[in-house]
């Protein structure tokens, strides 16, 4: 069978765009509305995608970006009891959650998603990620960030014991730097071995974790040349751990908008541009860039130099260089950043969409794509509608499931 491109369907509240909240035909109140999120799951379980994937935060997302869209974006379901009521709703679509390592504990957080994997039949994964926000923090007793270093130590230590755990009866305990574990879990092992391992870090030792334990890996990547030089390198680090490229599957974010002519596309993509407002987009901004002070800058100039924190250094190193690369400034980067937050935006027709991702996935930078849709439900449905259909007509992707776990759709092999 050819080759084809991996699918998941980023699912957040009203949409990742940062003024989707104002969209007419947003539902505002999505974060909260279980019959909303049913229905965005079957939506792409019936387009086949591979998986629903959910972000989570423990703590507001995004600081100071304005009340009402803070509201919208920020309240929402705790992502697992989520993925609990959405999988007795669904069948054979995966349910990814994210859940830090910064604050949990293995054993708690390894029984959650097997049972997760349970009730669904074998379709769990977890997105690992290591916490890079002081709001966060400041929720847990925590007086600063740990240094990143730190935090992917943790993180490393954390996976090794949560996929002990995994292995069911071969578990013998574990006493390491940061956690002591003694007992197995209460639960038989998976029906796909183990949940799907999933995670988001770019930075060296961010690659090196995944390189090392990860099933998926989500990235962003704004050109074509930056997806290619992530994917060789992360895929170029597998052997040092007994590894085969193909072990990982690395499916970078895209935002598209989709309308059957060009024109049309474009109406809506600067319908959405055109509800941001500027001192949320630029707080948007600060707060990725773990910056407070960007507002002192004249908002038509260029970006300053930026001194290195220790929030998400590979999203930081992407603007600066996306702002030096374009030559933008702080009002264009803003507005550019909070259509989806330095993930690749495509605009065009369902075969404009088809082409941009199949030159990406042949090309060598992708073995598939999270998608994150402007608003919802709106655009997932329009990705459905109209791109998917043109996917299965090149053969890229599978018009029907032929396994009934997620490690079965995405070809990964199960754990021994």
């Amino acid at each position: 069978m050819t080759r084809q491109m991996k699918l998941g369907a980023f699912l957040w509240a009203t949409g990742h765009h940062i003024a989707a909240w104002r969209h007419p035909k947003a539902h505002v109140t999505a974060g909260i509305d279980i019959d909303h999120y049913i229905r965005l799951a079957r939506t792409a379980e019936a387009a086949k995608f591979d998986m629903v994937f959910c972000e989570d935060a423990a703590g507001l997302r995004e600081a100071n970006v304005g009340i009402a869209s803070q509201t919208s974006r920020s309240i929402g379901f705790e992502p697992i009891s989520l993925l609990s009521a959405l999988a007795v709703r669904t069948s054979r679509i995966g349910l990814v959650s994210t859940a830090s390592t910064s604050y949990n504990e293995p054993y708690g957080l390894a029984r959650t998603f097997l049972s997760l994997d349970q009730l669904s039949g074998g379709r769990a994964g977890w997105n690992l990620v290591t916490s890079a926000s002081p709001i966060e923090a400041a929720n847990f007793g925590a007086t600063g960030l740990k240094p990143h270093a730190d935090r992917y130590e943790r993180a490393r230590e954390f996976a090794e014991v949560v996929t002990g755990l995994w292995q069911g009866g071969s578990f013998h305990g574990h006493d390491g730097q940061s956690f002591s574990v003694r007992d197995p879990l209460d639960l038989p092992r998976s029906p796909q071995g183990a949940p799907v391992m999933v995670q988001a870090g770019a930075s060296d030792v961010g690659r090196d974790l995944a390189a090392r334990t990860a099933d998926v890996v989500f990235t962003a990547a704004q050109t074509f040349e930056e997806a290619k030089a992530f994917y060789h390198d992360l895929k170029g680090r597998m052997a040092a751990y007994g590894r085969e490229p193909d072990d990982i599957k690395i499916m970078p974010g895209v935002a598209p908008v989709v309308a059957a002519t060009e024109a049309e596309a474009q109406e809506k993509h600067e319908e959405l541009q055109e509800l941001i407002p500027d001192d949320v987009g630029v707080a948007l901004l600060s707060s990725y860039l773990s910056i407070s002070d960007l507002w002192r800058y004249p908002i038509d100039g260029p970006m300053p130099e930026l001194p290195e924190t220790e929030g998400m250094k590979s999203r930081q190193a992407l603007v600066v260089e996306q702002s030096r690369r374009d030559g933008l400034s702080i009002r264009q980067l803003a507005r550019h950043f909070a259509g989806a937050r330095g993930h690749w935006r495509i605009v065009g027709t369902p075969a404009q969409v088809a082409d941009e991702l199949q030159a990406r996935f042949e090309g060598g930078g992708a073995d598939g794509f999270n998608i994150m849709p402007s608003y919802f439900p709106g655009e997932l449905d329009a990705f459905c509608d109209l791109v998917v259909p043109e996917l299965q007509r090149r053969g890229l992707f599978r018009r029907e499931y032929h396994g009934s776990t997620l490690r079965e759709h995405l070809g990964l092999k199960q754990p021994a």
